[in-house]
């Protein structure tokens, strides 16, 4: 089964980092207030970034190392993948 990382840019401009096997069903979560705590307290307005894993143990890892990156490297990666 294939995982991806997603980004979502959420109202305030913040952006959250996650993984899902099934974006779209994990983005409406989010938007129901059903998905992660912090995006209950931002909600999401877009899908800005999504990258194929090829399972959840490197999803789970590449999730961590786009965690660490600075806040202009993450809108780095949402400008090269904008048909997120």
């Amino acid at each position: 089964m294939d995982w991806y990382v997603y980004i979502l840019r959420c109202e305030d401009g913040s952006l959250y980092t996650g993984i899902a096997s099934d974006v779209e069903k994990r983005f409406a979560m989010h938007k129901s207030g059903h998905g992660a705590k912090y995006t209950r307290s931002h909600p999401p307005v877009a899908v800005v970034y999504r990258e194929q894993c090829s399972g959840k143990g490197a999803a789970l890892r590449r999730e961590a190392a786009i965690k660490k990156l600075p806040r202009a490297k993450k809108l780095e990666l949402t400008e090269e993948n904008c048909d997120a």
